[in-house]
């Protein structure tokens, strides 16, 4: 696809982002059903009603390319694709059964391994995040576009990050001073990435954890608005594992985080 076509993908899951987002809403309003899936997490009829928006919306939009979403995936089967969708339709599902506003919708297209296309939809805090390739990531916030590019909203001297735990592991805490990070804040769901691209927050690491469509989505958004994404180990942060198992993670939102 060349940079049009992207951006007519992006642009066109506008709305079907915000339609979803709407329907958790409604949905938890309602009383959710909860069900425990094998790995013992919890999944809503949220999270299904969702689900089925997006991969209607996607399969009409790029009826040859194969999507993958957290809630009809087979973990047995190895993963061959290259190009395909990454759907997760509530990132944050204990967070949303417990009416917290973290938890986000997410739909993320990866092109020869990396996320070219995502969109995020952060329903209860009134804010959608796409983006469409390089220098092309946005945020809608109050029925205004703003073109996000990491310019740092943090005081000037301070490097602020954002956290999994309130208690992070002795690895990731060598990672914060490493970085100088001067204060941290936990925070769940792929909205992480997204308060990064807005320059909300400069830092975030993370051992291996979770799946590539917990992070996909948000990883193109951050990315394309100038963040550096990488492995601990300063590798690549690629997508397309024949497991789908996240490698670890470093988000700056600079070369220089202070500034």
């Amino acid at each position: 696809m060349n940079n049009n076509e992207l951006q007519n993908v992006a642009e066109a899951l506008i709305k079907t982002i915000e339609l979803a987002g709407k329907k958790s809403i409604d949905l938890y309003n309602e009383g959710l059903k909860k069900i425990i899936k094998p790995d013992n997490s919890p999944v809503t009829n949220g999270d299904l009603e969702v689900n089925k928006i997006l991969t209607e919306k996607i399969k009409e939009l790029t009826p040859d390319i194969p999507i993958v979403s957290e809630e009809t995936v087979d973990l047995q089967k190895k993963n061959t694709l290259k190009t395909f969708w990454l759907i997760d339709p509530i990132d944050g599902t204990k967070e949303y059964i417990a009416g917290q506003d973290e938890y986000t919708v997410n739909a993320a297209l990866v092109i020869n391994y990396i996320p070219t296309v995502g969109l995020v939809g952060a329903p209860k805090k009134n804010r959608l995040f796409y983006s469409y390739g390089k220098d092309n990531s946005y945020m809608i916030e109050n029925n205004k576009t703003i073109k996000l590019n990491c310019e740092k909203k943090t005081p000037k001297g301070k490097v602020v990050a954002v956290t999994n735990s309130s208690n992070p592991s002795s690895m990731i805490l060598d990672m914060l001073n490493k970085h100088k990070v001067t204060s941290y804040t936990p925070m769940h769901s792929s909205y992480k990435f997204c308060v990064i691209a807005t320059g909300e927050f400069d830092f975030y690491a993370a051992k291996e954890r979770a799946y590539e469509w917990d992070y996909a989505a948000g990883h193109a958004v951050a990315e394309n608005a100038g963040a550096i994404i990488t492995t601990l180990e300063d590798k690549p942060f690629k997508y397309g594992k024949d497991d789908y198992k996240n490698l670890s993670l470093i988000i700056k939102r600079n070369k220089i985080l202070d500034v």
